[in-house]
């Protein structure tokens, strides 16, 4: 009840940001309901059958990323005085998260199998009744034991990943008092923060592994667009070298974020700045960390998208079968939409986080005009440094693939 009267009163932006997640939770039940009926039409094929339940594992990932940074951004969610006074502390109001979070999963879930089922042919009644019967592979009953628990594994996850991430943290004390009356030794100062740039030389050194495993193991022509999992490698199907040095790379990628974004604000400040640039690199490096791994996140999908795009359009034939299904692009509409949601919304906490600084400068007299000015410089050094990058990793990732 309390959820939904902090709904009811949230800004609009909050409330978009809820129906995003539960759309976005809808196309990840679509998924799986799609897999769950493959699997129940074509019991001869359970290694693809498992295949394509292997590869809903990234829209459910990016799914609950995405619901993570809305329940973090989310205002209701922050320790208040007053809900604190009521007995809503810290730890409440992040189980509310988690009750929130799982409440707009299992919506996009219901909605998910709704569309599924009507698709399918099985409640008929509308003009889209049994329109994808072939491809959904209509006929065969679901198993409702295996749909429920299918639709139920993201609210589970979703609301345990942000109960988990948004709760309380006390510091850690070094020393404790000895007994007997007398003092102990002081307790240490709590130690400095992990800075936002230290994960770089890791981010680096594993995109190399990842590049170096690829070249090693790619060795195959371009891939057969008939195939199911259509990757070049051993017997025409795709290695677990390959799928491991594509993982690698895009791991490496959203390690190195956070220093990217970091390094990007000490070039712009370098030197002799005027208020622009120190304002925009200032401010890039206190949000580094903030909106650093989202970025590499966005910038590990996208050069994914892009090498797998180099891959397939080798083997792409007009007259011949097509690589990417409906099914594949809704999947990769997920995952491009959840990440790009995901960055979008730690920019706008960041933007909220330094509302009190912006209004400071305001008061002192800094025209809003230098403030617009130090967001666009910080946006095209962003663009100028990633963009390449993310063009870089994706060749360097399809080369070996395509030799």
């Amino acid at each position: 009840m309390l959820s939904l009267r902090l709904a009811r009163g949230a800004h609009p932006l909050v409330l978009l940001r809820r129906v995003l997640v539960t759309v976005a939770a809808a196309g990840v039940g679509f998924l799986l309901l799609c897999s769950l009926g493959y699997a129940v039409a074509h019991p001869e094929q359970p290694e693809e059958s498992v295949v394509r339940l292997l590869w809903c594992a990234v829209p459910f990932a990016a799914t609950v990323q995405f619901a993570l940074a809305v329940a973090r951004t989310d205002p209701a969610t922050r320790p208040r005085d007053g809900l604190d006074a009521l007995g809503l502390g810290p730890v409440r109001l992040s189980l509310l998260a988690a009750g929130s979070t799982a409440l707009s999963c299992a919506v996009g879930g219901g909605a998910a199998l709704l569309v599924y089922l009507e698709l399918r042919g099985d409640l008929g009644g509308t003009p889209l009744s049994g329109t994808a019967k072939r491809l959904l592979d209509g006929g065969h009953a679901l198993p409702w034991a295996g749909t429920l628990t299918l639709l139920g594994l993201l609210p589970v996850v979703g609301a345990g990943t942000c109960a988990l991430a948004l709760r309380p943290r006390e510091p850690r004390r070094r020393g404790a008092h000895s007994g007997g009356g007398e003092a102990g030794p002081a307790p240490a100062p709590p130690a400095p923060d992990r800075p936002s740039y230290a994960g770089l030389p890791w981010g680096t050194a594993v995109i190399a592994m990842g590049l170096a495993l690829e070249a090693y193991v790619g060795h195959a022509p371009a891939p057969e667009p008939g195939r199911l999992l259509a990757l070049p490698g051993r017997d025409g199907a795709a290695s677990p070298g390959l799928l491991g040095g594509w993982l690698l790379a895009s791991l490496g990628l959203v390690l190195a974020g956070p220093g990217l974004t970091h390094w990007c604000g000490v070039a712009v400040a370098a030197g002799r700045p005027g208020p622009v640039r120190l304002l925009a690199g200032r401010m890039l490096q206190d949000t580094a960390t903030r909106i650093g791994r989202p970025l590499g996140v966005l910038c590990a999908v996208a050069s994914g998208a892009l090498a797998a795009a180099e891959l397939y359009g080798a083997a792409w034939e007009p007259s011949g079968p097509r690589p990417f299904g409906p099914l594949t692009g809704l999947g990769a509409a997920v995952v491009m939409a959840c990440v790009t949601a995901t960055a979008i919304t730690a920019a706008l906490d960041a933007r909220q986080i330094r509302s009190e600084t912006t209004t400071a400068l305001l008061r002192l007299g800094i025209p809003a005009s230098l403030l617009r000015g130090a967001a666009a410089v910080r946006t095209t050094v962003l663009v100028a440094v990633l963009a390449p990058l993310t063009w870089v990793i994706a060749e360097l990732t399809a080369l070996p693939l395509l030799r």
